[in-house]
């Protein structure tokens, strides 16, 4: 385990709330369901630079159900530099249909907005008819599915307004549910995820006792199953010893941002025992799990050659997004939303609808901002909640290739690539154009919908004669 910088430290306080106060201000108020918006997760991260963004502007407050993590306490919590503005209740999964009654019902939201996987929700659209009738319901998708989610549409078709993360997900919508009002925000990150200076990234690298020539490697994900922690750890051993083949004074690094311990996940430490990779005095692989400032996880993009990311299926894919923001190359699965970032977006239309070229199957593609690997594989999987969803399976032949390409390249081309991708970021996922998006879309939600005494364009459920 190594130690990266400094904990992420966000000032916040346990609050006894007083529900009897009117609101005087008259903001939009808007309840969240999502993961903790404090959460490491890309959904909470995604969630908290909407609400912080919004929260600026003075018009909104907001009520957040921190979901999909463990609590020590269920106290709610304030932010300080937001006071009454943003309150936040911590709750087991995503909460219950209770908990939104009580809510409504001593809260009186404009608007309930919530993400992350349908399957998730299905408790809150069964109610839609209690929650519908008050406030409108804004769904923001973040995950994708192939083939399309048929089984969804009476989801969607209950929702007020459906936004989508990525070309992907609105092509879902759009070909399910032609019908539903949906809006395109894909994710975009702050302007904090820059290049970090020389002196800087030379800092992180001593802190981790590496060279600043040595071929370092970030992952930064979950440690679960669908995003391929343990296989990554195995890929990286062969691509290493592969080069060493090739010259024997060749050094790599693979520094693994993750819990170690995530019930999820793989034992990564029994994975590097058997590899071999566990020795103290070791550089080749290391496994951090500091809460690092967004600060901080820059500068360890900014001192890495490449971000990788080889996970099955993936909404859209936070850190690579943050690493090419950084102006550092990637290697991504060609699944979701990672399709628009390792590519420029005219070249993936077919992608977008899953017309996938046969000819690359399998491969490693070399792209505009680092390297696709296109899935040699799909595995349908599925449960009660979701009958079907495939998964892109890569193969341990092209996650080589891609690596070995990717050190060949040397640290000009690199950088060369990472520039590229960092204006890629700034045109295509700009900061301000994502927040004032959302804050379009939230405040033409509450202007055309309404909410309680003014609640415009719902209707109710009818029963039919038999």
């Amino acid at each position: 385990m190594v130690s990266i910088g400094e904990k992420n430290k966000v000032t916040e306080k346990v609050v006894d709330l007083d529900f009897t106060q009117e609101n005087p201000t008259k903001k939009i108020k808007i309840l969240t369901l999502s993961d903790h918006p404090l959460s490491p997760s890309g959904v909470g991260t995604q969630t908290k630079y909407v609400i912080v963004e919004l929260l600026k502007t003075g018009r909104y407050e907001f009520i957040s159900l921190g979901g999909a993590i463990k609590h020590d306490n269920y106290q709610p919590i304030q932010i300080d530099e937001f006071k009454d503005s943003w309150t936040i209740f911590p709750v087991d999964g995503y909460g219950d249909p209770d908990t939104i009654r009580s809510i409504l019902r001593t809260q009186k939201p404009d608007i309930l907005w919530f993400m992350t996987d349908p399957r998730f929700y299905g408790w809150l659209w069964q109610t839609e008819n209690e929650i519908r009738s008050l406030v409108p319901m804004v769904y923001y998708h973040v995950w994708d599915n192939y083939p399309y989610p048929k089984f969804n549409k009476v989801w969607y078709d209950s929702t007020d307004v459906v936004a989508t993360i990525s070309k992907l997900t609105s092509d879902i919508v759009k070909t399910v549910s032609p019908n539903v009002l949906e809006r395109y925000i894909p994710h975009a990150v702050p302007d904090i995820f820059k290049k970090a200076e020389a002196n800087q990234t030379s800092d992180v690298r001593r802190q981790l006792g590496i060279e600043d020539d040595r071929f370092l490697l970030f992952w930064n994900n979950r440690n679960a199953r669908r995003k391929q922690s343990g296989s990554l750890v195995f890929w990286y051993k062969e691509f290493m010893d592969k080069i060493k083949k090739k010259d024997k004074n060749a050094k790599t690094t693979l520094l693994m941002h993750t819990e170690v311990n995530d019930p999820n996940g793989q034992d990564l430490y029994a994975i590097a025992e058997k590899l071999g990779l566990n020795a103290e005095d070791n550089k080749e692989f290391m496994v951090s799990s500091d809460k690092l400032s967004i600060e901080n996880l820059s500068i360890i993009y900014s001192a890495a050659d490449v971000t990788i990311s080889v996970s099955d299926a993936e909404g859209f894919g936070l850190a690579t997004f943050e690493s090419l923001a950084c102006e550092t190359p990637i290697i991504a699965t060609m699944t979701g939303g990672l399709q628009e970032q390792v590519t420029n977006l005219k070249k993936i239309s077919d992608n977008i609808v899953n017309k996938r070229n046969a000819k690359n199957a399998g491969k490693a593609v070399e792209y505009e901002h680092g390297i696709g690997l296109e899935p040699a594989s799909r595995s349908v999987i599925g449960s009660q909640e979701v009958p079907y969803i495939y998964e892109d399976r890569l193969c341990k032949e092209q996650v080589i290739e891609a690596l070995t390409k990717m050190y060949e390249y040397g640290p000009e081309k690199r950088a060369e690539i990472g520039a590229k991708g960092r204006q890629h970021v700034l045109k295509n996922y700009n900061f301000k154009d994502f927040a004032d998006s959302w804050d379009k879309l939230l405040t033409e939600t509450h202007e055309k919908f309404g909410s309680w005494e003014t609640r415009k364009g719902y209707k109710s459920w009818e029963l039919r004669k038999v």
